[in-house]
């Protein structure tokens, strides 16, 4: 696509898989600059004319969110500003997408906010990756393109000849997602049951609904962030006598103690993706990364050239290749 009129931007907070993807487009990252003012303000300064072209801002709203959202709005500003025809908001990870409802009176709905937030700094479009719940499309204004993981993680699971697997949702609110996991693993589909009574709480296991003896579990999420659920979710697993257990998940926030928590499960391999950097102490013997750089680079070909986005999702994909544990 070199020379066809697209551009792609990084920010900050994953600058290497924007690399990837700028290198499966075929275009060279643009030139931009973004910098901290003294007081901690967000700079940013577009290093090259964008005028008339079609841009692409990659960046995850990821840990620490409130900085890499501030810093993506001011980039879609600056892009805005300097005249590019269209700007689309790459966000592999959806920060505040657990804000999505009123639980109790008197709480925001952080993740409305957000995607005005958005739309208000001139975004023209979202390109993402997993959202926490289907809802969230809705609270957009502005076209929205949802790209799921599913079969990159499955494929790598179909490629371990594992067998006799069952597909764990570790929460009811994840069903439809396992389901859609088990159909393209071609597996039956069990549910945990469990009880939080507040946000990061380690989950009580209450029940598990579905066949796991004797078989292969393969646990699915969109996000792991401290790994209680999910350590405690494969310890159930155990008890009721899986064979083993595998966990995979799309954004690996997996903030403290989630790598002690891991490591001290039963679970023999937990495989995520780029959509958030994976730091190099997190990689360890039992983590694998997928990169989703390929998939988001052929959506963004696709948008660019006004084709369906939604056929990928049965189209041969080009797999990017796993980076195991340092």
């Amino acid at each position: 696509m070199a020379g066809s009129g697209v551009r792609v931007f990084s920010g900050t907070s994953n600058p290497s898989l924007a690399q990837g993807i700028a290198t499966y487009v075929r275009v060279p990252l643009g030139a931009m600059h973004v910098f901290r003012y003294a007081d901690g303000e967000i700079g940013v300064r577009i290093d090259e004319s964008v005028r008339g072209l079609d841009v692409f801002a990659v960046q995850p709203t990821c840990p620490p969110a409130n900085e890499t959202l501030m810093e993506l709005l001011i980039i879609i500003d600056a892009l805005r500003r300097a005249s590019a025809a269209r700007v689309t908001a790459v966000i592999p990870y959806f920060g505040y997408a657990r804000q999505d409802r009123k639980i109790k009176p008197r709480e925001p709905i952080t993740a409305k906010l957000v995607a005005n937030l958005l739309t208000t700094a001139g975004a023209d479009r979202i390109l993402t990756l997993d959202l926490h719940t289907g809802q969230l499309w809705g609270f957009f204004d502005i076209p929205l393109d949802h790209l799921p993981a599913r079969m990159i993680l499955g494929d790598h699971f179909l490629s371990l000849g594992l067998e006799n697997v069952v597909v764990v949702s570790p929460d009811i609110g994840g069903v439809k997602r396992a389901r859609e996991f088990a159909e393209y693993m071609r597996a039956p589909l069990a549910i945990i049951d469990k009880r939080r009574d507040r946000p990061n709480q380690v989950a009580e296991i209450v029940h598990v609904i579905g066949k796991v003896y004797r078989r292969t579990a393969i646990l699915v999420d969109d996000i792991i962030d401290t790994g209680g659920t999910l350590a405690s979710a494969a310890e159930a697993l155990m008890k009721r006598q899986a064979l083993a257990v595998y966990a995979c998940c799309t954004h690996a926030i997996l903030s403290p103690p989630a790598m002690a928590r891991i490591q001290r499960s039963p679970i023999r391999q937990l495989v995520v993706t780029d959509s958030i950097p994976v730091a190099p102490e997190k990689r360890t013997s039992r983590v694998t990364v997928l990169s989703v750089a390929g998939l988001i680079g052929e959506a963004i070909q696709r948008i660019h050239a006004e084709q369906s986005v939604s056929e990928l999702f049965s189209a041969p994909r080009v797999m990017q290749p796993a980076t195991e544990g340092d």
